[in-house]
């Protein structure tokens, strides 16, 4: 369980909460570069960390992320006009540059120089592999930008979505650390690993349900190892990683890790959009080869990893359905009548409530992986009121691993055993 104060501090990422000020910090995934594509297409609403913004791309590319109300009478700029290298307000015709510089004012007597005087809240962006990253914590203190493996490698090795989650960031970043609910949550019923990847692989999630959990503090985060009996003195391993602030990357369905020619792997970013709801970041990353057509497809498709998305990138199974919820299908086909493994994920998450009260929570020996994580990213928000940085926010290098799943024998160590496995690719940026 956590202390009601705990909880609060846990959860809640507005301006001048703990959590919200540390997630400032660090560069966040904050929206499709498609979605901005053209040069002074339309500009699109943004909500980040309980805050209402606008993105736009200028007339020569340059991409701006504003406060989403012009300071003038607080219209949304979001009806604006983007054009000449500016976002316009239609009300008064006031126009802001990409720097939230006020460039023009036409309502106004050009002799009272007004216009130079106003200036609205902008943020840094950058494009990394069709992702549009923001900074918004102080401009004087921009940390280097995390150099995952799927945020540098070439377009056709790299694939990401993002859907609407309706619960709070902590919840659903807890889901992924936990490596014990595959064996409930995302199993069929019948053969094990009917309709999965890899069936030997579901035959020893299945074979062990409740794995042991050792945790490994990294400059990252956590490397939290989940062993599972495998017979004949061996165990089957699946490593996750977890770094700061909101990042997760899946264990591969094969064994062996992510280094040969079998599917591509990947991971999640849990980005907050206010204390009750979250963008859910996919990515998929192929390290050694182009996706084929079916694997880009199932990574970074509409209709992939995560089953249909409207145009609001809202999942079609929502809790509004229940998630098209077949009780049929639960009592013959698979654990929850759910189909599809981030829908199974959203539906367990969302039930929750927008913020769950983990002052109710019984915990067990499985949730020390979630219990280690709350205690680390906590104290990082405590560091911070008391003056110090998070030090991984400044160091890009260290978001450059890999998750793995591996066959060891009984008496090997998990952390030497897999340090090739979970080492990033060499770093060489494709060219923009």
């Amino acid at each position: 369980m956590l202390s009601a104060q705990d909880n609060e501090r846990l959860t809640r990422v507005g301006p001048g909460t703990p959590m919200g000020e540390l997630m400032r910090r660090f560069w966040i995934p904050g929206l499709k570069e498609e979605e901005i594509a053209a040069p002074d297409s339309p500009p699109v609403k943004l909500r980040l960390l309980g805050e209402d913004l606008v993105a736009f791309k200028d007339s020569d590319g340059r991409i701006g992320i504003l406060d989403a109300y012009c300071p003038h009478r607080m219209v949304e700029l979001y009806y604006g006009r983007n054009e000449e290298c500016g976002l316009r307000c239609v009300y008064h015709g006031w126009k802001f540059d990409t720097a939230g510089n006020c460039v023009d004012m036409p309502s106004e007597p050009n002799e009272t120089n007004f216009a130079h005087k106003v200036t609205t809240k902008s943020y840094p962006a950058a494009v990394r592999a069709g992702v549009v990253w923001i900074y918004m914590g102080p401009k004087g203190e921009m940390p280097e930008l995390p150099e995952f493996e799927w945020s540098y490698l070439s377009a056709d090795r790299t694939a990401a979505t993002k859907r609407l989650q309706q619960c709070n960031w902590a919840q659903a970043i807890e889901g992924g650390i936990d490596s014990a609910h595959i064996s409930f949550l995302h199993s069929n019923l019948g053969d094990a690993g009917h309709g999965n990847f890899n069936l030997k692989r579901e035959t020893y999630n299945l074979g062990d349900r409740h794995p042991k959990f050792f945790i490994e503090d990294t400059d990252y985060g956590l490397q939290i190892g989940a062993r599972r009996g495998a017979g004949e003195n061996r165990h089957y391993w699946r490593i996750t990683q977890c770094l700061m602030p909101f990042y997760t990357m899946i264990p591969p369905t094969m064994e062996g890790g992510a280094t040969s020619d079998g599917i591509p792997f990947g991971g999640h970013a849990w980005v907050p959009i206010d204390d009750e709801n979250t963008w859910t970041w996919s990515f998929g990353v192929h390290p050694n080869r182009p996706f084929t057509k079916e694997e880009a497809n199932w990574s970074g498709g509409r209709d992939g990893t995560w089953g249909p998305i409207d145009d609001n990138y809202r999942p079609i199974r929502n809790k509004d359905n229940d998630y098209l919820l077949d009780r049929e299908a639960q009592r013959t086909r698979n654990y929850t009548g759910i189909d599809g493994v981030p829908n199974q994920d959203a539906a367990v998450q969302e039930s929750m409530g927008p913020i769950v009260d983990r002052a109710r929570e019984r915990l067990g020996a499985s949730d020390i992986a979630i219990i280690t994580w709350r205690k680390k990213i906590l104290q990082l928000t405590r560091d911070l009121e008391a003056g110090t940085l998070p030090p991984m926010a400044g160091q890009g290098n260290v978001y450059n691993v890999r998750s793995c799943s591996a066959l060891l024998n009984g008496d090997a160590d998990w952390i030497e055993a897999t340090a090739e496995l979970v080492r990033g690719g060499e770093i060489q940026y494709a060219a923009e």
